[in-house]
C-alpha cells in the first residue's frame, strides 16, 4: 500500500511539472518535509524501543510517552504543557476555586520556577513569598533541569506537611530557606471594602465566581457607603493576580465599559481571530477608576487594566506588569487527560500586544519595604504637639460642635497617614480619586 501510494504521488508531481514550472519545486518542497516528518517519528520510534528493551531498568511505558508528549509542548513556550489525568482534574478544581497546595502561581524561567504571584491569604503569601521569586531548590533538592510540572510535582503533597523551599530575590545578597505548611486553598476570587468614600475591589484570580463576586461585593459597599453619589470612585485591586478565565476578564472589563472593544485574540490563522466588545451598562454609573497593577498582575489581569487603560476609563497606577500576552486553549485528550496548547497572543483596544512587555502604569509607584526598626524616638517626635505640653492655653475659641468636626477630620487624616504605612500603592490611589473628587465634575 505505501509503495502505491508513493508511485501515484510521482505520477500527480509528474503530470503538474508539465503545466508549469513554479509548482514542481514547491511540491518537491512540500513532498522532501513530509518525508522528513515520517523519519524523524520512526527515529522516535526506534528510541523508545531501544529504551524499553535496553535500558539499565524496566521502564513504565505509558509514563515514558507522558515525558515525551510533554517534553514536545513545553519545548514551544513556558504555558503549554501536557496534563495527566490527575492533572487535569486538579485544573478543572482550580477554576472553581478551591485546591490543595502553597498559593503561588509561577512559571519558568532560565530552568528555575519563578513566582508571578503569592495568592492572598494562603501559606505562600503569608510566608512572605513575593513576586519575583526565584525558587531554586525544594526540601535542598535543586529544581534546575526539571520541567515546570515535575518542579510543582515537588512542591505538592499532603495537606499540614512541612515544605523548606530555597529563595533566591532580587535585593537580597544571598538565597535562603522558607519553612511553608501545605494547606486547601480556598480562593475568594474578590474581596470588598469601603476605605472613607473609597469602595476598594481586590480581585485575586479569575474563575467563575470572579464576576459574581465582584457585582454583589461593589453593590454592597456602594449602599453602605449611603449611594453612587456617596463615593468618590472606585479602587480595583489586581495587584499579585496571576490571571485565569479569559471570559471572566472579559465580563469585569465590561462591567465598567459601556461599549468598545475590550480585547482581540489572533491565532496562527486570520481566521482564528475573535473580538469581543463591551454592553451598556456600568457598574460604577461613571465614577472615576484607579487600576492597582504590579509585577504579579498577568494574563487576565493585564487585559482588564490594558481595557480600561486604553479607553480611558480608568488611572492605572502601580508598576508593571507581568507581561503574558498568550491565551491558552485546554484540549481534552484520550485517558482523561489534556492539553494546554497556545493558540492566540490577545491584543489591547488600540492594538498593542503586551506579551513580554507588560501593562505600563500611568503613574508609576513602587511599594516601599517596611522599616521594621524605625526610630521609635523619632516617631514620638513626630506624634507631640501643643496640646502635650503642660501650661499651654486653651482653645475657647469652638463651639464643641466645631471641635468634634475637627477630631473626625484629624481621625480621617490619621487613618489615612496608617494606610500610607500600610499599603502605599493603594493610598496613592486612593489620593488620587480624593484629588478628583475635589475638583469636582468637568463640564
Amino acid at each position: 500500500m505505501k509503495q502505491f501510494f508513493l508511485a501515484a504521488a510521482a505520477g500527480t508531481l509528474a503530470g503538474v511539472v508539465a503545466t508549469t514550472q513554479v509548482a514542481g519545486p514547491l511540491l518537491a518542497q512540500e513532498s522532501a518535509k513530509v518525508t522528513n516528518v515520517y523519519e524523524q517519528l520512526d527515529l522516535f520510534g526506534d528510541i523508545f524501543e531501544r529504551i524499553r528493551s535496553q535500558y539499565v531498568e524496566e521502564v513504565d511505558e505509558a509514563k515514558l510517552i507522558e515525558a515525551a508528549i510533554d517534553g514536545m509542548l513545553t519545548s514551544l513556550d513556558p504555558h503549554s504543557s501536557y496534563l495527566s489525568p490527575d492533572d487535569a482534574a486538579a485544573m478543572r478544581v482550580q477554576t472553581r476555586g478551591e485546591f490543595g497546595g502553597l498559593g503561588i502561581e509561577v512559571t519558568q524561567e532560565e530552568g528555575f520556577v519563578k513566582v508571578v504571584s503569592p495568592i492572598d491569604g494562603t501559606p505562600a503569601d503569608e510566608a512572605g513569598i513575593e513576586a519575583g521569586d526565584f525558587i531554586t531548590h525544594v526540601d535542598g533538592e535543586s529544581l534546575l533541569g526539571l520541567t515546570l510540572d515535575d518542579a510543582v510535582d515537588l512542591m505538592r503533597g499532603p495537606v499540614g506537611s512541612e515544605i523548606v523551599i530555597t529563595v533566591v530575590r532580587e535585593g537580597e545578597d544571598e538565597p535562603f530557606d522558607v519553612s511553608i505548611i501545605r494547606d486547601t486553598i480556598k480562593l475568594t476570587a474578590v474581596r470588598t471594602r469601603l476605605q472613607g468614600r473609597t469602595p476598594v475591589v481586590r480581585v485575586t484570580t479569575f474563575n467563575d465566581q470572579t464576576f459574581p463576586n465582584l457585582k454583589e461585593g461593589l453593590e454592597k459597599q456602594i449602599e453602605e457607603a449611603g449611594g453612587i453619589d456617596a463615593i468618590n470612585g472606585i479602587v480595583l485591586d489586581l495587584r499579585n493576580n496571576p490571571g485565569g478565565l479569559l471570559t471572566q476578564a472579559i465580563k469585569v472589563s465590561d462591567a465598567f465599559l459601556d461599549k468598545g472593544e475590550i480585547v482581540s485574540t489572533r491565532g496562527r490563522k486570520p481566521e482564528d481571530g475573535e473580538r469581543f466588545n463591551a454592553e451598556a451598562g456600568d457598574l460604577a454609573q461613571g465614577k472615576p477608576i484607579v487600576v492597582l497593577i504590579n509585577g504579579g498582575s498577568a494574563s487576565a489581569s493585564e487585559i482588564v487594566a490594558g481595557a480600561l487603560q486604553d479607553h480611558r476609563r480608568a488611572i492605572v497606577v502601580g508598576t508593571k506588569s507581568f507581561g503574558k500576552g498568550s491565551v491558552q486553549t485546554v484540549m481534552p485528550l484520550r485517558s482523561d487527560g489534556a492539553m494546554r496548547l497556545t493558540t492566540a497572543r490577545y491584543y489591547t483596544p488600540s492594538g498593542r500586544s503586551i506579551q513580554a512587555l507588560g501593562v505600563s502604569p500611568d503613574i508609576v509607584v513602587e511599594q516601599p519595604r517596611r522599616s521594621p526598626n524605625a526610630d521609635e524616638d523619632e516617631e514620638d517626635a513626630r506624634t507631640r504637639s501643643e496640646a502635650d505640653l503642660r501650661g499651654r492655653l486653651s482653645n475657647d475659641s469652638l463651639s464643641e460642635d466645631e471641635i468634634r468636626q475637627i477630631e473626625e477630620d484629624r481621625e480621617k487624616a490619621e487613618a489615612a497617614a496608617r494606610l500610607r504605612e500600610e499599603d502605599y500603592q493603594l493610598a496613592y490611589a486612593i489620593d488620587i480619586l480624593k484629588g478628583l473628587s475635589a475638583l469636582g465634575p468637568s463640564d
